[in-house]
């Protein structure tokens, strides 16, 4: 009897769907890297290019302003009935004189990753990206828009700032330090009113 079970239990085992594995591929014959030999430059809307940030700018402006005016007068003793007259003389000046310097520099050197929004009828490519840096309770945010064309990227996939068209670079930040370098409310209120 026992060995009848087993069999039946063999047979029913033996009797069952084998289930088959589905092996996936790391290789995708669609995709854009698809050939060993082709170009991985980004060339479609969704396709990421890294952006060299390498921009410095400086001016500087110096102003100098001066003026002066003067004037005088004088009243001899009067003669004659105006005998009570004194002699009188006076004499006024004015000046001015204003000097001002402005100097200012800037530099901001970065590696950013963006994406392809937009590929334009004659083949330049809208790109839009930011990245976003937190360090304790600070936080910088780099945002950068522009357009690109296909000759200016590099076979590693870059494209130096400078080479990008409308570029709209702007580098923000928020907390503790970042506030602590604005000025305070009255200051500000002293510099609107005067």
């Amino acid at each position: 009897m026992g060995k009848l079970i087993g069999l039946l239990l063999i047979l029913i085992v033996l009797t069952q769907p084998v289930p088959t594995a589905q092996a996936d591929s790391l290789w995708v014959d669609s995709a854009a890297a698809a050939s060993l030999f082709s170009d991985h430059r980004a060339h479609a809307v969704g396709d990421i290019i890294t952006i060299v940030i390498s921009e410095s700018s400086s001016a500087s402006r110096t102003g100098n302003a001066s003026n002066s005016k003067s004037a005088s007068a004088s009243l001899d003793a009067g003669v004659g009935l105006f005998t009570f007259i004194e002699p009188v003389s006076g004499s006024s000046s004015d000046s001015f004189k204003a000097q001002g310097a402005l100097a200012n520099s800037n530099k901001v050197t970065g590696r950013i990753t963006v994406k392809v929004t937009e590929i334009k009828p004659n083949g330049q490519m809208i790109i839009s990206g930011s990245q976003t840096i937190k360090q304790l309770s600070d936080e910088q945010k780099i945002t950068i828009t522009g357009m690109v064309r296909p000759e200016d990227i590099t076979p590693d996939n870059t494209v130096l700032s400078s080479n990008i068209a409308d570029a709209q670079l702007k580098i923000e930040g928020k907390g503790p330090l970042a506030s602590k370098q604005k000025q305070g409310v009255l200051t500000q209120i002293f510099n609107f009113l005067f």
